[in-house]
């Protein structure tokens, strides 16, 4: 009797090294990518940048597989058996017990049982559904910062600047020095408590690398009171850097870290202190936001899954329709004290749709790889989620089974849905005009419109562009999230409506000329503004030239030369007047 589990627990054993190996390769592979950031940004190389997030993200998936596979080459024991992967549990915890990126390594451990098990068999008894360690900022082996001190300011900022890691040259120092001296002066001197020559200023070791910037990171320390801090580096592609902006508050620093952006190349050995300290920076932001931004988009889906379980466990509310117009592919639920929606991808879809499942399921891949620059809501994209069907309303529940009946399942006191994505919540720009004053139409119009041009820019066209596409968010910013018909703009075919070429044509209903599958026609999106003539004007009046089959195609053009184009998450009043041009065309929000 005796020897079943001695079998059992070297079996287990060694799938734990097994999967364990795995995940060093993936992180010592992941850090290599991280670390060839700095070579990429001195040589301008934005394509190269491009693909490295892609080949980053491609990087955990074939980590998965590999340790799939020799998992059934370790064992011949059924890998089926949940009593095995107990064990294997048991022993993985051990193993990586103080680990510095402990909270990696066991989502990684979910991940490898997820690829050859049904997620509904999830417990904590087998995968990591809690830590098995507290995510503190326990005492490091190493700093994760380095501390500055000292009475001139204006020497600490320049000693930063010249300690930092990058290997070509300022522009100009100086300048950038009084820029920066400038803005720290308005925006933390007048509210320092204590001496300001006691000031501590604490910088993240790594740089964060995102398109074509580098941010510097860190924070100022006056006794119990802290500021952000993060200084924006530019290439002028000339051979030199140049700081583009100061950044010293929570506000400022929450849209660089925003769930509308590219995750950062950063190198982060110590992922839970990074999170700890930018955790304090940004007190708004939720654990899995800043996994995400760190780079590590897999764990920040297990930190949201215990973030909601303990929603839903510390709440009464029910899961309700989204208020809004309804989607003609996606259904859309919420809970009212949880700013997440939920959305599935519904049977069928109401003419002129005519997208499939698979390319809506495409569409949401290509934009979790693209350049989001901002102006897209990040996704995170779930199979066989298990809510308790108390908490959804009856209307809901109606409303599921009729459009998404295939997605959903009532197993007893619990609602499964097979496949979902979630997305933060945002205000739909339609819903926020009716109750807008004039000035905050006129500001979400100039935003409207900054959207769908930065989009472009990032070589993305929104396809469907009503108002109820777009959202809001608390920092008055207008982001896309309806990804249907999304396509690369390159691929799309702009043309100005031809004029009928005689009586006959003019008095036709419907078009008198042809229409490619590809054909879009600028001078139409007027009537995404039906019945909001007054939103529309002041649309007109910032960004009538979007109207314009030249404007596309002279973005068309840039783009398949290989340009582009610079999109920074700040708007163009913050960045610093040096008193000569960089050399950069900058598109700021």
């Amino acid at each position: 009797m005796a020897i079943t589990p001695l079998i059992h627990n070297s079996t287990a054993r060694r799938m734990a090294k097994t999967i364990l190996n795995g995940f060093r390769s993936y992180f010592a592979d992941y850090l290599n990518a991280t670390l060839s950031a700095k070579a990429r940004f001195e040589k301008a190389d934005w394509h190269g940048v491009q693909q490295a997030n892609v080949d980053r993200l491609e990087l955990y998936k074939q980590k998965v597989a590999q340790t799939v596979m020799y998992l059934g080459m370790v064992t011949n024991k059924d890998l089926a058996n949940l009593a095995l992967w107990a064990e294997a549990k048991k022993a993985y915890t051990q193993l990586v017990f103080n680990f510095p990126n402990f909270e990696i390594a066991e989502t990684f451990f979910n991940s490898v049982f997820s690829d050859l098990h049904d997620h509904d068999k999830i417990s904590d008894d087998i995968i990591y559904v809690l830590s098995s360690q507290l995510i503190e900022a326990p005492a490091a082996e190493y700093s994760i910062f380095v501390r500055y001190k000292g009475a001139d300011h204006r020497e600490i900022f320049r000693q930063i600047l010249k300690e930092s890691e990058f290997s070509l040259p300022g522009e100009d120092i100086e300048v950038d020095l009084d820029c920066i001296l400038k803005v720290f002066n308005q925006e933390v001197l007048p509210f320092v408590k204590g001496p300001a020559d006691k000031l501590k200023f604490d910088l993240l070791e790594s740089t964060f690398y995102r398109g074509k910037a580098a941010y510097m990171v860190g924070r100022v320390v006056d006794g119990d009171q802290t500021f952000p801090m993060a200084l924006v580096i530019l290439n002028n592609e000339q051979g030199q850097l140049f700081v583009d902006t100061a950044m010293f508050n929570s506000d400022d620093l929450s849209v660089v870290f925003s769930f509308t952006r590219n995750h950062f190349m950063v190198d982060a050995p110590l992922p839970y202190q990074y999170a700890h300290f930018l955790k304090h920076l940004m007190p708004s932001k939720l654990d899995y936001e800043i996994y995400n931004s760190l780079g590590f988009p897999k764990h920040a889906k297990t930190e949201f899954y215990r973030q909601m379980v303990h929603h839903l466990n510390n709440s009464d509310d029910k899961f309700i329709i989204a208020p809004g117009i309804k989607g003609m592919v996606m259904t859309v639920f919420t809970l009212p004290s949880y700013k997440i929606v939920f959305k599935i991808i519904k049977d069928k879809f109401a003419p002129p749709k005519e997208v499939t499942h698979q390319i809506v399921r495409e569409k949401y891949r290509l934009v979790s790889r693209h350049d989001r620059i901002g102006r897209m809501a990040d996704t995170q994209e779930f199979d066989n989620l298990v809510f308790p069907l108390e908490r959804f309303s009856a209307e809901l529940i109606d409303e599921l089974q009729k459009v998404a009946a295939s997605s959903v399942e009532i197993r007893g006191d619990k609602l499964v849905i097979k496949h979902l994505y979630t997305e933060r919540y945002m205000t739909p720009l339609n819903i926020y005009l009716e109750t807008a004053s004039d000035e905050e139409i006129a500001s979400a119009m100039d935003e409207y419109g900054n959207c769908i041009k930065q989009l472009a820019a990032a070589n993305i066209f929104p396809g469907d562009m009503p108002l109820k596409n777009f959202g809001v968010t608390r920092h008055g910013r207008v982001v896309f999230y309806d990804y249907d018909e999304i396509a690369f703009l390159t691929d799309c075919n702009f043309r100005k409506i031809p004029m009928p070429r005689n009586e006959i044509e003019e008095m036709q209903s419907g078009t008198w000329y042809t229409v490619g599958p590809d054909d879009i026609f600028p001078e139409e999106f007027r009537l995404f503004f039906s019945g909001n003539t007054k939103a529309r004007k002041m649309f007109e009046e910032m960004h009538s030239d979007l109207y314009e089959v030249e404007f596309w195609q002279g973005l068309q053009e840039k783009i398949r030369d290989g340009y582009v184009l610079d999109v920074f998450p700040y708007r163009r009043a913050k960045r610093f007047n040096r008193g000569k041009n960089s050399g950069l065309q900058v598109f700021s929000d």
